[in-house]
């Protein structure tokens, strides 16, 4: 959740303040075990099948870094909202996890290099969305991959095509998996276009 120095969110959402109702939504709070279930297949196809570090950007609540922990990964975790990081932190107390405050167009993790850079719904909110891909491949050991999962929500979004014109000059193998029609993600039906764009190094 990208913000401004204000506290006010890029796309004009206060994060902090919708931190406490955040999870109500199905594909935010993954609490239906249907729609928990769908996101942990989908991260597992997505992230390495051995023990790696996975950098969850715009983390939110912490719902996929649960499940990445729950599979075994390192997490960590980083949003600007400290209402956000305060519930991720609780949400994954006891587990390989760690949750920092900054942003996660540059994320204050120095040089500490991962396995899997995960992003879900931050890079349409960006001003540089091509400066963010590359800071966030920078950040990705050799072999590691790029995660972005991202939409267009009526005046809202990027659309794939864009995001994979994007990606492509940053060397790695371009997949695109379209999510729309898997209603049971999204805890609904959706008719907007919902899609995840995989970048592979390896």
């Amino acid at each position: 959740m990208t913000q401004n120095s204000d506290g006010g969110g890029v796309d004009g959402v206060d994060w902090d303040a919708e931190a406490g109702s955040f999870d109500e939504e199905p594909d935010h709070g993954l609490r239906d075990p249907e729609v928990r279930g769908a996101w942990a297949e989908r991260l597992r196809g997505w992230l390495p099948e051995r023990a790696s570090d996975v950098l969850d950007l715009g983390c939110g609540t912490g719902s996929l870094s649960l499940l990445a922990a729950e599979q075994g990964h390192r997490v960590t975790g980083v949003d600007l909202s400290p209402a956000m990081v305060d519930l991720a932190r609780a949400k994954l107390a006891g587990r390989d996890a760690v949750f920092l405050i900054g942003d996660a167009a540059l994320p204050p993790v120095g040089e500490q290099r991962f396995d899997v850079v995960l992003v879900r719904h931050v890079l349409w909110a960006l001003p540089d969305p091509g400066r963010a891909l590359r800071q966030w491949w920078g950040l990705l050991r050799p072999g590691g991959r790029l995660v972005l999962v991202e939409g267009v929500w009526g005046a809202f979004g990027t659309a794939a095509e864009t995001v994979t014109a994007l990606a492509e000059p940053l060397g790695g193998r371009v997949l695109v998996e379209r999510l729309s029609e898997e209603s049971v993600l999204w805890g609904k039906d959706v008719d907007d276009e919902r899609y995840a764009v995989v970048v592979r190094g390896d």
